[in-house]
C-alpha cells in the first residue's frame, strides 16, 4: 500500500512523467443488435445499459432526492423514481460513438458513481458508448501499439508550468535513429489535453492506420490551449429539453460537446469569430511548447513536417495561429470549426493542406466543400470531409482525424 501511494504521488509531482496508456478506454466490440452494459462502467456495474435498440437505460440511486434528471449530451430528462428510491430513465434511442452524460440532483450536477469520468462543458462528465459497426478503426487491435507520454514542461509565456500529453508511434523507442514529423491536436470549449486520448482514441486510430500502412508514423502533441483569463470556465447552462431527441436529430447549439465556453460563441456556424484571442497560445506554442518538444523528442523540426488541426474551439485556434505563422506549419486542420477563404492566406506556397471538416448534422456541413473547391481553384491544396449521420460530437471528429492522418506528410 505504501509503495502504491509513492508512485501515485511521484507521478501527481514529477515535471516528466512517463505513462504508458493504452488502457482506459473503451475497445470491446458489442453487436449492435445485444442489449450491454456501457463499457466505460466501472467493474460489476450493469447501468447504464446499451439497448439492442440504441436506446440507453440509467439508474441512479438518491432515495431522499426530490427530482433527479440525467442529462445527455447537455439536455436534461426526468428520471422516475421507484419505491426502493432508485431512479430509472430509457432514453430514445441515440447516434453511433461516444456521449457525455451526468446527473442532476435536485439542481445540483452530480457523477456517477457507477461509471468513469470524464471531462466536458467544462467539468466531469460521465460517458457512454454506442457501438457503431463501422468503428473498428478507433478500437484496441492485436497490432503495434505506440505510447502516449504525460509529460510537463514550463512556459515562459504562461509563466506556468504545462500538462502535455505526447504520442509516439510504435517502434519510436527501438528505432531510435528515426526522426518524425509532429501533428499538434487540439481539444475544444471545456476540454482540455486529455479528451483526443479519453474519447477521440487517437493513439489506437493511429495505430491502427499504421498497421494498415495507410499512414506515415507520426508524433501528436496535445496541450490545452487555455492560458490566462480570457479562456472563461464553468459549467454552462443545460439546453432545455424539448422532448427526447431522436436518433438523426440536431441537438440545440448551446448543448454541443467541444464548442467555446464564453456564452453564445455559436462554434458550428462556418466562419464564427471566437470571442477571445489565440495570440497567447501562438506565442507559447512557438517560443515554448514546440522548441521543448523537438528538443526533447525525434522531431523532423522544420515547417513542412509540421501539421496542427483541432475540434470545434480549438479549430478556431488551429486557425488563428496557423495563418499567422505559416513559416512554422504546413498542414491544417478544422474540425466542425469554420472555413478557410483563400484571402486569408497571405502566402500560399507554404500551405501543403487545408483540411476541413464537419458531422452531416451540423451547421457548416453544406459548404465545406464549396470552399474547399475555392481554395483549390486558387493552387491551395485542400480537402473536406462530411461525417455521415453524425452531429457536433466524437463520431465526427474520430473520422475526421482519420481523414486527416491519411493525408498528412506525403511528400
Amino acid at each position: 500500500m505504501k509503495k502504491t501511494l509513492f508512485t501515485v504521488l511521484l507521478m501527481v509531482t514529477s515535471p516528466c512523467v512517463v505513462c504508458f496508456a493504452q488502457s482506459g478506454q473503451a475497445s470491446n466490440v458489442f453487436n449492435a443488435d445485444t442489449a450491454h452494459t456501457s463499457p466505460y462502467n466501472l467493474y460489476g456495474a450493469k447501468y447504464p445499459r446499451i439497448e439492442a435498440d440504441s436506446r440507453v437505460t440509467f439508474r441512479f440511486n438518491a432515495p431522499n432526492a426530490q427530482k433527479v434528471q440525467v442529462s445527455i449530451v447537455n439536455v436534461p430528462f426526468d428520471m422516475v423514481k421507484g419505491e426502493n428510491g432508485v431512479w430509472t430513465y430509457t432514453s430514445e434511442p441515440q447516434d453511433k460513438g461516444y456521449h457525455n452524460y451526468w446527473m442532476i440532483v435536485d439542481g445540483t450536477i452530480v457523477v456517477d458513481p457507477a461509471t468513469n469520468a470524464f471531462i466536458g462543458y467544462s467539468h466531469m462528465c460521465n460517458g457512454f458508448e454506442i457501438p457503431d459497426p463501422d468503428g473498428d478503426f478507433y478500437e484496441l487491435k492485436d497490432v503495434p501499439h505506440g505510447n502516449v507520454l504525460i509529460k510537463n514542461y514550463l512556459s515562459k509565456v504562461a509563466k506556468s508550468w504545462r500538462h502535455i500529453f505526447v504520442y509516439t508511434p510504435p517502434d519510436y523507442e527501438k528505432n531510435t535513429s528515426a526522426r518524425y514529423p509532429v501533428l499538434y491536436l487540439q481539444h475544444g470549449g471545456g476540454e482540455d489535453e486529455r479528451v483526443w486520448i479519453e474519447m477521440g482514441r487517437t493513439n489506437l486510430i493511429l495505430d491502427n492506420l499504421i498497421a494498415e500502412g495507410k499512414i506515415k508514423p507520426f508524433i501528436v502533441v496535445m496541450e490545452t490551449s487555455a492560458v490566462g483569463p480570457q479562456f472563461p470556465m464553468g459549467p454552462r447552462p443545460a439546453a432545455p429539453a424539448a422532448g427526447a431527441p431522436a436518433q438523426g436529430a440536431q441537438r440545440p447549439a448551446a448543448a454541443a460537446p467541444g464548442a467555446p465556453a464564453a456564452p453564445g460563441a455559436g462554434a458550428q456556424a462556418a466562419g464564427a469569430r471566437p470571442r477571445f484571442s489565440f495570440d497567447t497560445y501562438a506565442q507559447l506554442m512557438i517560443n515554448d511548447m514546440i522548441p521543448w518538444v523537438d528538443k526533447n523528442f525525434r522531431t523532423i523540426p522544420d515547417q513542412s513536417h509540421r501539421a496542427m488541426s483541432g475540434l470545434s474551439m480549438g479549430a478556431m485556434c488551429t486557425k488563428s495561429v496557423t495563418l499567422a505563422h505559416l513559416d512554422m506549419f504546413s498542414y491544417i486542420g478544422l474540425f466542425s470549426g469554420g472555413t478557410i477563404a483563400p484571402a486569408e492566406i497571405t502566402d500560399k506556397s507554404k500551405v501543403k493542406l487545408v483540411f476541413m471538416s464537419y458531422g452531416s448534422r451540423e451547421r457548416g456541413s453544406d459548404g465545406v466543400k464549396a470552399a474547399a473547391d475555392a481554395l483549390n481553384q486558387t493552387g491551395i491544396k485542400s480537402a473536406s470531409y462530411v461525417s455521415p449521420l453524425t452531429a457536433h460530437e466524437w463520431q465526427s471528429w474520430r473520422r475526421s482525424l482519420r481523414e486527416f492522418a491519411m493525408l498528412l506528410f506525403k511528400d
